[in-house]
């Protein structure tokens, strides 16, 4: 087919005749109706769908063996009868007509292919390969999946000179969780919506790695902060987000673990709603979860524990419910690894209650310090441990693999 030129046709409210009335004319008929075309199907039987798209008078049926004259008006014609004879009338006539034709049953007949398609929001693909529409569907299975998964660039690109007064429409702000750091743990519809990000405003814990397949153009703002160290402040993060969306770009707050989950996400969404913005919220994988897992501790377990809470170092961990069958997990609590041991065990956990503070999950430095609320403190101190870390209370660490070596005199344990 090297005479094949692809083009995309236009076909919104002009008249595009299907001949035939079986599953391929039906599924080229719903097609169609998605383009907004105005169909006419000709064919003394169809299928049920077919005939509730008539009853519905969503296509004109002509319930009659195919005619001359039938194409009158055509734009484009399917012939779909699955008799050679008929479609080949179909194809002569149309030839004679200069109207592009498809024939189901012989492409030599045809001037016009039917191509796998893929829609990702206003992005349409479609692939051709010779006369094999089942390679042609896996490739078109192939790219769209790396275009759902954010492998492949979807930005828009604003012409050069354009300001933002001319954008197609106003911008809008996603907010991704960005899971613990590892690139392979954030979602598909995050990564999508990264890949067709203009403005990236990224976190100090958020996958980083990313940030290399973004295009050049795309503006990355760090918004990092470090343990009493806010270089920009939340007031100015919410700022930017709104800022950069009413100047027409689409803005991706790249966040690590979950937006909700101790992320201040929920005062990013109050500012963009409240300026009239578009915001979206893609859930990530919560460190409070991910970063135990990482190590072999999960934070629920049959006849161990049955029930989890999560908090930062900076609440009040004596309110707490339960004891050691109840899994506690901190975040942000290396500083006040100390005073929290004291305080649970004030409030009635035995100092026996097994602990591991786990650093860097999924990181480079990824290990974990295992102790006891009586001695964790002094361990961690001595280890060196340092944020990013998640700590864990329960009986749960004993399921750790690196539980073991604990007992039998080891130190952390890297990269378990």
């Amino acid at each position: 087919m090297s005479d094949l030129y692809p083009l995309g046709l236009r076909v919104g409210d002009r008249l595009v005749v299907v001949v035939g009335g079986g599953p391929v004319a039906t599924r080229r008929t719903r097609g169609l109706l998605d383009a907004g075309a105005r169909v006419r199907v000709v064919a003394p039987d169809v299928t049920d769908d077919l005939v509730a798209l008539a009853v519905a008078d969503a296509v004109e049926h002509v319930a009659r063996a195919y005619a001359p004259g039938d194409l009158d008006g055509a734009w484009l014609v399917h012939a779909a009868t699955g008799d050679p004879d008929v479609d080949a009338a179909v194809a002569a006539d149309a030839e004679s007509s200069r109207t592009f034709c498809v024939v189901a049953s012989d492409a030599e007949l045809a001037t016009a292919w039917v191509p796998a398609v893929a829609r990702l929001d206003d992005v349409v693909m479609s692939v051709h390969a010779g006369r094999d529409p089942r390679r042609a569907t896996r490739l078109r299975d192939a790219v769209a999946a790396s275009l759902e998964a954010g492998e492949l660039p979807l930005r828009r690109v604003r012409p050069a000179g354009t300001s933002s007064a001319d954008a197609v429409r106003p911008g809008r702000v996603a907010l991704v969780g960005g899971g613990p750091a590892a690139p392979g743990l954030v979602t598909a519809r995050g990564r999508r919506l990264l890949a067709s990000a203009d403005v990236v405003v990224v976190d100090r814990l958020g996958p980083r790695g990313l940030l290399a397949t973004l295009a050049d153009d795309v503006e990355v703002i760090d918004v990092g902060k470090t343990a009493g160290n806010h270089p920009v402040p939340q007031e100015r993060i919410n700022e930017l987000l709104v800022e950069h969306a009413l100047a027409g770009r689409d803005v991706v707050r790249l966040k690590g673990g979950d937006p909700y989950v101790f992320g201040r996400g929920g005062e990013e969404v109050a500012a963009c709603r409240a300026a009239g913005i578009e915001v979206e919220v893609v859930p990530g994988v919560t460190s409070a979860i991910s970063v135990p897992a990482a190590v072999g501790i999960p934070v629920t377990h049959r006849q161990v524990a049955a029930g989890f809470s999560v908090l930062t170092a900076h609440e009040a961990v004596d309110d707490v419910p339960g004891g050691p069958g109840h899994t506690l997990v901190l975040l942000m609590g290396v500083t006040r690894l100390a005073v929290t041991a004291e305080a649970l065990v004030a409030a009635g956990r035995p100092p026996s209650t097994p602990v591991a503070v786990v650093e860097d999950g999924y990181g480079p430095r990824q290990r974990a310090t295992f102790g006891t609320l009586g001695d964790i403190a002094a361990r961690a101190e001595a280890a060196g441990v340092r944020p990013p870390a998640v700590t864990v209370v329960g009986d749960v660490v004993r399921l750790a693999p690196g539980w073991a070596a604990h007992e039998a005199g080891g130190g952390p344990v890297s990269k378990v």
